[in-house]
C-alpha cells in the first residue's frame, strides 16, 4: 500500500511539474516560478517527477517538447541530453501499443490494411531511422508518428535512433524555453525564429520526397512486364 501511494505521489508530482511548466511558459507568474523552484531545489524529487512526467505523457497527449521545457528549467542547458532521453523514452508506449495491435487492426479493417501496407513500403523505400527522423522533424503529432512507426513493421532500434535524431532539434527548442523562463517572469520575453520550424519541416520533407516519389508514383506508373 506504501509503495502503491509513493508512485501515484510520483505520478501526481509529474503532472504537477508539467503544469506548472507550461504555465511558466504562458503567463509567467511569480507564483508559478516559486513552485517550479521548489522542484527544482532537489536534484533527486525534480528527477523523480520528470522520470514520471515522461511515463504517463503519452496518455495524457501533451506534447514532448514540454519534457525539455521540464528539463531546460531544473538543469539548464546539461539538461539537453535528459530531455532528448525523456523524449525518446515516451515514444515507446504509443509504438508498442500500435505494433501489438497491428496484425488484428490489418486483419479487422481494410483501410487499417492499407495504411499500414503503405507505411511499410516507404520504410522500406526510405530505411527505418530516416523515415522516423523525417517525420518527427515535421510538425506532426509526435505521437502519431510513434504509432504509424509501430504500424509500419519499424523496428525498435530504428525508433529509438530516429527519434534521438528528429526530436534533437525540438529538444533544443524547448531546453532554450526552460532556461529562459525566469527571465520570462522578470518581463523578458523569448521567441522562436520561425524559419527554424520551416527549416526543419523543410528538411523533413526532403528526406521523404525521394522514397514517395518512387514508391507511390514512379513505380506505380511504371509499366509492368
Amino acid at each position: 500500500m506504501n509503495r502503491r501511494t509513493g508512485i501515484l505521489g510520483y505520478v501526481f508530482a509529474g503532472v504537477t511539474l508539467a503544469a506548472l511548466a507550461a504555465l511558466a511558459w504562458a503567463v509567467s507568474p511569480d507564483a508559478v516560478l516559486g513552485r517550479l523552484s521548489w522542484f527544482a531545489a532537489d536534484p533527486v524529487r525534480f528527477g523523480a517527477a520528470l522520470l514520471a512526467l515522461t511515463a504517463i505523457r503519452p496518455f495524457l497527449a501533451w506534447p514532448t517538447t514540454l519534457l525539455a521545457v521540464v528539463a531546460g528549467f531544473g538543469y539548464g542547458w546539461v539538461g539537453l541530453p535528459v530531455g532528448v532521453a525523456a523524449m525518446v523514452a515516451t515514444a515507446l508506449p504509443p509504438y508498442w501499443l500500435a505494433r501489438a495491435g497491428r496484425v488484428r487492426a490489418r486483419e479487422g479493417s481494410r483501410i487499417a490494411d492499407r495504411l499500414c501496407g503503405a507505411g511499410e513500403r516507404l520504410a522500406d523505400a526510405t530505411g527505418g531511422v530516416r523515415a522516423v527522423t523525417a517525420t518527427r522533424l515535421l510538425p506532426v503529432p509526435s505521437d502519431a508518428v510513434s504509432v504509424a512507426a509501430g504500424g509500419s513493421g519499424i523496428s525498435r532500434r530504428s525508433l529509438l535512433a530516429g527519434t534521438a535524431l528528429g526530436e534533437l532539434p525540438w529538444a533544443v527548442i524547448g531546453v532554450a524555453i526552460g532556461v529562459s523562463v525566469d527571465r520570462l517572469a522578470e518581463g523578458g520575453t523569448a521567441s522562436i525564429d520561425p524559419t527554424v520550424l520551416v527549416a526543419m519541416a523543410g528538411l523533413g520533407a526532403l528526406l521523404l520526397a525521394g522514397p514517395l516519389y518512387r514508391t507511390f508514383i514512379r513505380d506505380r506508373g511504371s509499366p509492368t512486364v
